[in-house]
């Protein structure tokens, strides 16, 4: 609908030959805009104001002057100036009635934009750590970015998903002594287990199910020669003794990590580490796709090593002369790309650095073909974004190739109190758990209702309830209810919608609620545009809660089956059946399921 306006002042400019020069580098479309109120008709455009500067006229003078050059338009009933210079365009019905005929015509496709040729994107989402389940808080990564990639479809971008497994490093090896412990445990040995450890009962059910041959261990072998675990901290404690607990809890069980590869063996130790890395990480990958999450594929960190793709990225650093050895490790000097400290990416002792790793990692994405990375993150990794740029820029590539959404932290409520998460304490909710609390429905939906920059408090008692409060079910039960009226057409009524007269009758759709449904419906379209070029889903759902409040506002006022005039029955059923389209439609980007009944 809004590129109806916008042809229309574009065939208006070419007609003004004098502002050729200044509209040169404007979009028409991108001064057009809906209005908030219909007294000041459909669409306004502030494209009087925009040229006003450069062309030394009045926005006014400008206005009257497009306005003029107007050419006549089935689709517009009239134009008006409004205030400084706003064109305010009143559409013809009939361009509403086109619409819901097109809703119509293209069903699922409604809303969708043809597939472009690029950029082809690269969407990393969730990629939390394969030590424990999933908790709520990374239930909102997934659910931000599996709709954001529906939305960039929907867009008509080429989008593949991937996971990037962080299966490489030091939590990985205080996860494989963690799960070794407790198998020892289970074996009879009795030791105080570490409290830098993972400790929620995961591991325990891990450690029970590992078959693996291990050695005889005793106490004395498992402990003789080790630093104290840490205490844990107290609500006195200074932020001093805070860190010297924590280090000396890590340095305990660093210990431990050395003492089982000794034991166990290289082989041993690596047995278990890698069995216990990939029950997790197939737990988290069931978890996601009973979520609605899949990817495309599941990235190792480790094969960035193997396959020597690490030394590669820092081989183009070196050739480039981005890369200076000082204290004999070697950096990357990110502050000459706007980051606050230069890097080190190999140490002193020759081991590579995470960071390393993150800038091998988004060159391999580079080098596969990808043009535009789009990065879903937790709101932690702010300092990520800066460094990882100027990797990428440093090797030739423009900083703009990598895109990193931020995702804030999720707060969860029941009964009113917070909950508290802790991956290695156990204290956490799963994903999992509050999906078969609340329902995969309420949990895709209520994850994206806020922006991803902002916090989020979950609510699980709003989530669950069945009440127009809760705005997943508000807007189901718009969808079931139009369902069950073409039910009780046919099952109690014994009568058929005709479609075509429908369509041909919708003139006779002249409530104030049918035209501010019709013109809500047309507005789907340019949600999904403005939601996926801002990745931005909480746009979707915004007017899916509209648009539901029209249709039950409507539902309400009027009746759809008993009608005396056949045409107005079957316009209003046209009209409703459209309704349903657009909420099955935008349910369908969120992940969320379109009921036929309630």
């Amino acid at each position: 609908m809004k590129s109806i306006v916008a042809r229309s002042i574009d065939r208006a400019l070419s007609r003004l030959p004098d502002l050729a020069d200044h509209v040169a580098d404007l979009e028409a479309a991108d001064t057009v805009e809906r209005t908030r109120d219909a007294k000041h008709g459909d669409f306004a455009s502030n494209i009087a104001m925009r040229l006003a500067k450069t062309a030394k006229r009045a926005p006014r003078q400008l206005a009257a002057g497009i306005v003029e050059a107007l050419e006549g338009d089935a689709d517009i009933e009239k134009v008006e100036i409004a205030g400084p210079g706003f064109i305010n365009f009143f559409l013809d019905s009939g361009a509403f009635h086109r619409e819901l005929a097109r809703i119509l015509d293209e069903g699922e496709a409604y809303g969708r934009q043809p597939r472009r040729d690029g950029p082809k994107v690269l969407l990393e989402l969730v990629s939390a750590n394969p030590t424990g389940p999933l908790h709520v808080g990374h239930g909102r990564l997934a659910a931000y970015g599996a709709t954001l990639g529906n939305l960039l479809e929907a867009a008509g971008y080429p989008v593949d998903r991937e996971y990037y497994v962080n299966d490489a490093g030091r939590q990985m090896d205080v996860l494989g002594v963690s799960v070794w412990l407790r198998r020892l445990e289970a074996l009879g040995l009795q030791f105080g287990f570490p409290l830098a450890g993972y400790r929620g009962d995961y591991i325990r059910d891990l450690a029970t199910a590992y078959d693996g041959k291990l050695p005889d261990t005793n106490v004395d072998e498992l402990l003789d020669g080790l630093p104290d675990d840490g205490p844990p901290d107290v609500a006195s404690d200074t932020a001093d003794q805070r860190a010297a607990k924590k280090a000396a809890r890590e340095a305990y069980v660093e210990a431990l990590v050395q003492r089982a590869a000794a034991l166990l063996g290289a082989d041993g130790f690596d047995a278990i580490r890698q069995y216990s890395l990939e029950a997790i990480r197939a737990d988290i990958e069931d978890d996601l796709a009973e979520f609605g999450v899949t990817f495309d594929r599941w990235f190792s960190e480790q094969s960035l090593t193997k396959s020597g793709r690490v030394d590669e990225a820092l081989d183009v650093l070196r050739k480039r002369g981005m890369l200076y050895v000082e204290d004999g490790a070697e950096w990357f000097p990110s502050t000459r790309f706007g980051d606050e400290k230069d890097r080190v990416v190999v140490r002193a002792n020759g081991v590579k650095t995470y960071f390393a790793s993150d800038i091998a990692y988004h060159f391999d994405k580079r080098q596969r073909g990808y043009d535009l990375l789009i990065d879903v993150l937790g709101a932690d990794h702010h300092g990520y974004v800066p460094r990882v740029r100027a990797g990428l820029e440093a090797m030739g590539y423009a900083a703009d190739d990598l895109e990193v959404e931020l995702v804030q932290f999720v707060a969860l409520f029941r009964g009113g109190k917070k909950m508290q998460m802790s991956t290695r304490s156990g204290e956490f909710d799963t994903l999992r758990e509050l999906r078969r609390e609340v329902g995969n429905d309420a949990a895709r939906f209520f994850y994206v209702m806020r922006s991803n920059d902002q916090h989020l408090d979950f609510d699980l008692d709003v989530a669950k309830s069945q009440s127009n409060d809760n705005p997943v079910y508000y807007i189901q039960y718009a969808h079931a209810r139009i369902a069950t009226v073409f039910a009780k057409l046919a099952g109690e009524f014994g009568l058929e919608w005709d479609r075509g007269a429908g369509v041909e009758h919708l003139s006779l759709l002249v409530e104030p609620q049918e035209k501010a449904l019709k013109s809500a419906l047309s507005r789907y379209p340019e949600v999904v545009d403005t939601a996926a070029r801002n990745r931005a889903p909480q746009h979707i759902v915004h007017y899916l809660r509209e648009v539901a409040n029209d249709f039950h506002t409507w539902y309400t006022a009027h009746r759809f089956i008993e009608v005396d005039d056949p045409g107005l029955r079957d316009a209003r059923l046209t009209l409703a059946r459209a309704t349903g389209v657009v909420i099955a439609n935008g349910l369908g980007i969120l992940g969320v399921s379109a009921p036929e009944s309630m």
